[in-house]
């Protein structure tokens, strides 16, 4: 039964995911292209989209996903799984997070947990840049660059830059989403 698969999978992220939402998509991605339930086009956009509406990375993602594969139900089922170890283990740490951080084994693990998050990004950063931009996946052969997004990247990466060496600091969010949003009008047409 789909319910109890979504339901099922999103604990499991949720429970085994460190670093929020970005630390999640690697595992949402194995997860969600190994059981078929989008290509990766379709995750690819699910990232997008799940990035430019409000609420955390990974409850959007799950939602999303979730209602693609059963609809309200499944949306349902994929989000609860995926809050319910962050509810359960934040509920558990707050009641002892006064005594919590003065053990050196503690701070041990999370000092190790750091770079593994770190590298799950970097990891997911690039396997997007990959197929986003040159058009390279893991299950095809060769590569067939997108120029359009190429040129959309470059564009916002040179609008950061320029942002960041005449006002020193990073351009808005939302003005780079509605930008990106923009530009695929004017790129990819309506």
């Amino acid at each position: 039964m789909i319910y109890v698969e979504l339901f099922w999978n999103f604990l499991m992220i949720g429970a085994l995911s460190f670093g929020g939402g970005y630390g999640m998509i690697s595992l949402v991605r194995e997860t969600v292209l190994g059981h078929g339930w989008l290509t990766e086009g379709e995750f690819l956009s699910f990232i997008a989209v799940s990035e430019s509406t409000p609420g955390p990375l990974a409850i959007n993602m799950a939602t999303f996903i979730g209602a693609s594969q059963g609809g309200f139900w499944g949306a349902l089922c994929a989000t609860l799984g995926v809050v319910l170890p962050s509810f359960v283990i934040i509920l558990l740490v707050a009641s002892v997070l006064q005594n919590l951080m003065k053990y050196a084994g503690i701070n041990a693990v999370l000092g190790g947990v750091r770079p593994c998050v770190v590298a799950m990004i970097l990891a997911t950063a690039v396997n997007m840049a990959l197929s986003t931009l040159a058009g390279f996946a893991a299950d095809k052969a060769g590569i067939a660059p997108d120029l359009r997004s190429i040129v959309v990247f470059l564009l916002l990466w040179g609008l950061h830059a320029l942002c960041r060496r005449k006002k020193g600091k990073a351009p808005s969010p939302i003005g780079m989403i509605l930008l990106s949003a923009g530009l695929g009008i004017l790129f990819w047409g309506i």
